[in-house]
């Protein structure tokens, strides 16, 4: 018998092809009946084109995104009223190059930076004020970097990967000026953004920062990507320009002898295949490559409801977060 998840994702793949089929884009929305499909090529692992497609396609397996993503809008600006606005920084010379920077109730308190998601093409660090006031009460500082959409960057991803990094590096070099305490210097990242995070944990701070490479004392990477070949073989191609070279440079699980950085990873049971299987990857090769790991699976959430989580202190990522960072007893 087929579930109600099941017949999601058939209406979301039919949707997907007769999409790709008017327009070469996948459809926001899952408009064609559920009906037997004669599965094509495979161009990835068992996946055809259109299951590969619906597989890096979030609206596919989440039919509740808006609801979610405007809720997570509407509690950021709620808790931006009550926090008041936050420290605007710039750690670049273009407009985009800014940081939102909300401080914690004294000095010299552990640093959470927070790396947005948005399919490298959407989102804002004034959507992701949600959080603020769990690190606020926990005793953290908490930074959410701007930086440029994948569709307006210079060199696709590269430029994305540059200003996430500068904005780290920003944070480290002026730690004591935002009332941060830089040997307790954390970071987190959701969907692109934890693959953004995530190639920030294989970066050599030293030569190209001139900052030390152990520098970051732990991460939360949610629902990311950590290889880039299946998002390279999928619709995304449609709007990222991949290289061989930018693949490879920027596929985190390809450099595990770069991370040295406790690193929690999690997943709902909800998501798509892909970003399941790319978590559960990157953990099984960190943990054979000796590095610290967990991954924690999420039962019942999807992709944008494990990310809500985030700021809630008993919820998943929530709890996972302040769990790395000591934390916990401050919230409880």
């Amino acid at each position: 018998m087929t579930t109600d998840h099941e017949r999601r994702v058939l209406v979301g793949i039919a949707a997907a092809c007769a999409a790709a089929a008017a327009t070469g884009a996948f459809s926001e929305q899952a408009t064609a009946q559920p009906a037997t499909r004669v599965k094509g090529p495979r161009v990835y692992l068992d996946y055809d084109q259109a299951e590969l497609d619906a597989a890096y396609d979030q609206s596919v397996y989440a039919p509740n995104q808006r609801d979610v993503q405007n809720r997570m809008r509407r509690l950021s600006t709620e808790a931006r009223k009550r926090l008041g606005a936050p420290k605007r920084h710039a750690y670049g010379p273009t407009e985009i190059e800014k940081l939102d920077v909300y401080p914690a109730k004294s000095a010299n308190a552990p640093i959470q930076i927070f790396i947005h998601g948005g399919a490298w093409r959407n989102g804002l660090a004034a959507e992701h004020a949600d959080a603020a006031e769990l690190f606020h009460q926990a005793g953290a500082v908490y930074v959410v970097p701007d930086f440029v959409a994948v569709q307006d960057a210079a060199d696709s991803l590269r430029s994305m990967v540059d200003q996430v990094r500068r904005a780290i590096a920003w944070v480290y070099q002026n730690a004591k000026e935002i009332g941060g305490d830089v040997s307790r210097l954390y970071i987190s990242g959701h969907s692109s953004g934890a693959h953004l995070a995530g190639v920030a944990l294989i970066t050599d701070w030293q030569s190209q920062h001139g900052i030390p490479a152990d520098f970051i004392k732990g991460a939360v990477l949610c629902s990311g990507m950590y290889d880039l070949k299946g998002a390279r073989l999928s619709a995304r191609s449609n709007y990222v320009k991949f290289d061989d070279a930018m693949e490879d440079a920027l596929s985190a699980q390809r450099h595990l002898d770069k991370i040295r950085t406790p690193v929690l990873l999690v997943h709902g049971t909800l998501e798509t295949p892909e970003f399941q299987r790319q978590s559960r990857d990157f953990a099984a090769a960190m943990k054979q490559a000796g590095k610290p790991v967990e991954l924690i699976v999420a039962e019942g959430f999807n992709h944008f409801e494990i990310r809500e989580t985030f700021a809630n202190p008993f919820g998943i990522a929530g709890r996972a977060v302040l769990a790395q960072m000591k934390l916990l007893a401050a919230v409880n």
